[in-house]
C-alpha cells in the first residue's frame, strides 16, 4: 500500500498562490508520502505553455503525482450549462495527461431539487462512457467517488446517498471505471463505511481517507479523532494486500500539522 495526499487543509494556500504546486509536492515528500495529489483547482491555466513547465518542475521532485480530483457537474438541468461541464473536465483530462498524473477522481453532479433520479442516472452514465473513453486515449484513469460536496457546490453529490452510489458502482462495472472509496464522506451521510467497501471492493482502486466530528453530518475533523472508522478500514485492507494507493485527504483545517499528524497516524495503523 502507498501513500498520498490530497491537502484539503492547504486548499488556500494552494488556490490562493501562497503555495505552488511543486512546493506541495516537495513538502509531501518530506514528510514520508510515496506520492502527492492536487485539485484541479490547484491549476491556474489549461495553456501548454504553463502545463509544459509545470511538468519540468515536477520532474525535478521525487514523486509521482498520483491524482487530481476533478469536480464535474453532470447532473445540471441546462442542456447547455451539461455540454460545457463536459469541455471542462476534457481540460482537466488533458491536464492530468500532461503532467503525468495516473487517476483523475470524476463525480456525477449535485443532486438538485426536482431530480428525476432514474433520468439522471441515465444521463450521467452516457456522459461518464464518453469521459472513459477519451480518459483511455489519453492514458489516464478514471475513478469514481462516493462524493459529497465541493465548497463551489450548492447541493451534495448526485450519488453521496449509498445506495444510489451502489447502483452506480453497478454500472461503472459495465464501462470501466474504478472507484474512489471515500471513508469520511459515507460517515457524513450515517452509513457503516466498511459494510459499503466489503460490497465494491473489487471496484476500488484508490482510497480517501478522511474523517468526521460526527455520525451522521458533514464536518471533516483531524484524522483519527472523529467517527469514521479509519484504523478498521486500514486494516480491512490491511488484512487483503491492498495494492492500490491510499489518499490522506487531509481536511481539518490545521494545515501542515494536521497533514503530518495523519501521516503518522495511518503509518501507525498499518505497521
Amino acid at each position: 500500500m502507498k501513500l498520498s495526499c490530497l491537502p484539503v487543509s492547504l486548499f488556500k494556500e494552494m488556490t490562493g498562490g501562497a503555495m505552488t504546486i511543486p512546493q506541495w509536492a516537495e513538502l509531501a515528500g518530506r514528510i514520508g508520502f510515496d506520492g502527492f495529489d492536487i485539485s484541479s483547482m490547484f491549476i491556474k491555466n489549461h495553456t501548454p505553455v504553463y502545463l509544459n513547465q509545470l511538468k519540468k518542475e515536477l520532474a525535478r521532485q521525487p514523486l509521482p503525482l498520483v491524482m487530481m480530483t476533478a469536480y464535474p457537474d453532470f447532473t445540471v438541468p441546462d442542456c447547455v450549462q451539461r455540454e460545457r461541464e463536459e469541455a471542462y473536465f476534457l481540460a482537466d483530462l488533458a491536464a492530468a495527461s500532461q503532467l503525468g498524473c495516473r487517476y483523475l477522481r470524476i463525480t456525477a453532479g449535485q443532486f438538485y431539487p426536482d431530480t428525476n433520479i432514474s433520468q439522471t442516472m441515465e444521463q450521467v452514465m452516457e456522459i461518464l462512457k464518453k469521459m472513459r473513453e477519451a480518459a483511455e486515449q489519453s492514458q489516464v484513469r478514471l475513478v469514481y467517488e462516493n462524493h459529497a460536496k465541493p465548497s463551489a457546490w450548492e447541493y451534495f453529490d448526485f450519488t453521496y446517498d449509498p445506495e444510489l452510489f451502489l447502483e452506480i458502482c453497478g454500472r461503472l462495472r459495465k464501462i470501466d471505471i474504478g472507484v474512489n472509496f471515500d471513508v469520511g464522506n459515507l460517515t457524513a451521510f450515517g452509513t457503516d463505511p466498511l459494510e459499503i467497501l466489503r460490497r465494491i471492493y473489487g471496484q476500488v482502486e484508490t482510497v480517501h481517507i478522511s474523517d468526521m466530528k460526527e455520525y451522521g453530518s458533514f464536518c471533516p475533523t483531524a484524522i483519527g479523532r472523529g467517527k469514521a472508522p479509519v484504523a478498521e478500514v486500514l486494516q480491512f485492507l490491511k488484512d487483503r494486500s491492498f495494492s492500490g494507493w491510499v489518499s490522506v485527504e487531509e481536511a481539518s483545517e490545521h494545515g501542515y500539522t494536521g497533514i503530518r499528524d495523519a501521516y503518522v497516524y495511518i503509518k501507525e495503523n498499518l505497521e
